[in-house]
């Protein structure tokens, strides 16, 4: 399914809206503070789809549970735009990473964007 500009704004705008409700439990502080540190050394980013990735591999359980409980937040609210707008979960994942986790990605941290490799903003 191909989506206009305006479209696909909109689902990343519903998806926006959600994170912005979404209750602070929602994603513990303690799994953002780990995952922010991570990304901060190198060790996380994002990716095209809307969700965190391993830039390098890690043997943390931590990590790999912060980064599994930030990605299932994710996913929740993927679902539910999706669902809003009549589009697939990856199409509304999509659409969060370009106009939502762009935005919010710091200098010296990764993403990766679709098709490609990590890299450094």
């Amino acid at each position: 399914m191909t989506m206009q500009g305006r479209d696909f704004f909109n689902v990343g705008a519903a998806v926006m809206a959600a994170l912005a409700l979404t209750p602070a439990a929602a994603i513990a502080m303690d799994a953002k503070s780990v995952v922010d540190a991570a990304k901060t050394a190198g060790i996380v980013g994002e990716q095209a789809d809307g969700f965190l990735g391993f830039v390098k591999a890690s043997s943390d359980p931590a990590l790999k549970g912060a980064v599994q409980e930030i990605n299932e937040g994710r996913a929740a609210l993927y679902r539910q735009a999706a669902a809003k707008n009549g589009v697939s979960v990856e199409v509304a994942g999509a659409s969060a990473y370009s106009t939502v986790v762009q935005a919010r990605i710091k200098p010296g941290e990764h993403y990766k964007p679709n098709g490609g490799g990590w890299m450094v903003k």
